[in-house]
């Protein structure tokens, strides 16, 4: 079956249909063999309706929509620009300030494809200007557009969430207990930000060192960038203060914008769900100030929300009770009050996205990657139940007891078995097809669902790089100047697959990286 489905993938037909093209053409085979009972297949209404329904994913598209909103607006160039005047002056100041962009617009927007093209037409033909190396440069924007997938929040983490709570709910049974505990995505956040954090800290440390000890491959400049994507040199006597407040100002919108999303889950004020919500209403009203809405108007928005948020969590109301009090009708109107004003500067900022005619494309293109996700996730559910019916999962758990090294040799072979996978198929398809397969077993091993997470996470961060199919290959090679070779991003990205590799071995041998913050929340 997998060789089929990557046999189809490669042929180029679309993803979703080739996953479950091929389940129903196995179980067509398994009911001919008497190696399935095609009766299985009725419970496919029941699993489809399960995703459906599922209210971790509903957080899916409202962060897609966050992310589209600051990719659309150019909130990232601003960013950008922002951090090149302020890292300009050190040894491969502006690689540095493509990695601390990537791990920003990572935290605020956690979408791969819009980062790393956002960077490639922004950062990549001012870092040519300034001399950088091409393949270094290539190998720094396509890998800071990947952190999207590791640091908090993120599509792949809000999958991973889905499908580790499955597996360990599933491991308890197996084990007998029945009172089982389940594992949020509140949980998966907080055990990946700090192993997310230590990839930036490499990634730092990578171009801090390459611009030091090669100093042809990153020129010491202070090249700004435009929003025209020309380099912008700031005259030498050039006010360091004004340098600084204007990036101030151009990195707290972002910051608070992420303080708000990561703190209301953390803090428990918020499900994963509401939080994705705020982002997404953060990011229009971002967008919006950035459009033409005044800063006044667009603080008022924010403060209107933030103050019913924390208000009503404080003093909730219930005017549907008979007991209520007229204290409660009078809080309740302030609160009313309070949405009413926010409610009237999200729809200025929507004014003025529609007028700008950027309303209309971060839309579709919302819809059009919401699209592609839940396709591939009920696909996936094809092919599971359909591989559950053949014996697979047996086999799966067979090959798993039967590895040596015991619960360590287990755990290797899957990390290997995905970053393999990793060279053909998309995280997507991972994380819903093999996933469901091989964590049950490897919890059932011992191993901290938690830190299981994380490792994988970072695993699949890295299909992002691995050529021949690596997206954020892709994407770079679609958005990058004519003279910037296939090869060259080839060339670029290997030291830094290097460097992810060295950043699970770091969180396989300090496990408290990834277990810490959750157990401490």
């Amino acid at each position: 079956m997998f060789t089929a489905l990557i046999g189809c993938i490669l042929l180029g037909f679309p993803v979703a249909f080739s996953i479950a093209g091929v389940a129903v053409g196995f179980a067509l085979l398994g009911s001919l063999s008497g190696a399935m009972d095609l009766s299985l297949l009725g419970a496919l209404g029941q699993r489809v309706f399960g995703v459906l329904t599922n209210a971790v994913l509903i957080a899916i598209p409202l962060f897609v929509l966050m992310g589209m909103v600051l990719e659309k607006s150019r909130i990232a160039e601003e960013l950008l620009e922002s951090m090149a005047r302020l890292c300009g002056r050190l040894p491969g100041g502006l690689g540095v300030s493509v990695v601390l962009v990537g791990a920003l617009l990572a935290a605020s927007t956690g979408i791969v494809g819009a980062t790393v093209i956002a960077m490639g037409l922004i950062a990549l033909p001012t870092m040519l200007r300034a001399g950088y190396d091409w393949a270094f440069a290539s190998g720094i924007v396509c890998t800071a557009g990947t952190l999207g997938q590791i640091i908090p929040p993120s599509t792949l983490l809000i999958i991973l969430s889905d499908v580790m709570s499955n597996g360990y709910q599933q491991a308890q049974y197996e084990q007998g207990k029945f009172s089982v505990q389940a594992i949020s995505v509140g949980d998966i956040f907080a055990a990946a930000l700090l192993p997310g954090l230590v990839l930036v800290g490499l990634y730092l440390i990578y171009t801090l060192a390459r611009a030091t000890l090669r100093p042809g491959d990153a020129p010491i400049g202070i090249a700004g960038v435009a929003a025209s994507g020309t380099a912008v040199a700031e005259p030498p006597g050039a006010s360091e203060a004004s340098g600084a407040s204007g990036a101030l100002a151009a990195i707290l919108p972002p910051v608070a914008l992420i303080v708000a999303v990561l703190g209301s889950i953390l803090g428990g004020v918020a499900t994963p769900t509401e939080a994705a919500s705020i982002g997404a209403v953060g990011a229009i009203l971002m967008a919006g100030r950035r459009q033409g809405v005044p800063g006044r108007v667009t603080l008022v928005g924010a403060v209107a929300f933030g103050t019913l948020a924390f208000a009503a969590s404080l003093f909730p109301v219930r005017l549907q009770r008979s007991d209520a009090t007229a204290a409660d009708w009078a809080l309740g109107t302030v609160y009313a009050s309070l949405a009413l004003v926010g409610l009237v500067v999200v729809a200025l900022s929507l004014r003025a996205l529609y007028r700008r005619t950027l309303l209309a494309p971060t839309v579709t293109a919302t819809m059009t990657v919401t699209s592609m996700i839940f396709a591939t996730i009920i696909a996936a559910s094809v092919f599971s139940l359909v591989f559950v019916g053949l014996g697979g999962e047996a086999r799966v758990e067979s090959v798993l007891q039967s590895m040596p090294g015991g619960p360590n040799g287990a755990l290797l072979f899957c990390l290997a078995l995905i970053f393999v996978l990793g060279f053909f198929l998309d995280f997507v398809e991972i994380s819903v097809i093999l996933l469901p397969l091989i964590v049950p077993g490897l919890i059932l091993m011992g191993h901290d669902p938690l830190w299981l997470a994380v490792l994988i996470a970072m695993n699949l961060q890295t299909s992002f790089l691995t050529p021949p199919f690596g997206f954020s290959l892709f994407y770079l090679r679609g958005a990058a100047p004519p003279e910037v070779t296939t090869f060259d991003i080839y060339r670029g990205v290997a030291p830094f697959i290097v460097l992810q590799l060295i950043g699970i071995g770091i969180v396989w041998w300090l496990p408290r990286i990834a277990t810490w913050l959750p157990g401490a929340v």
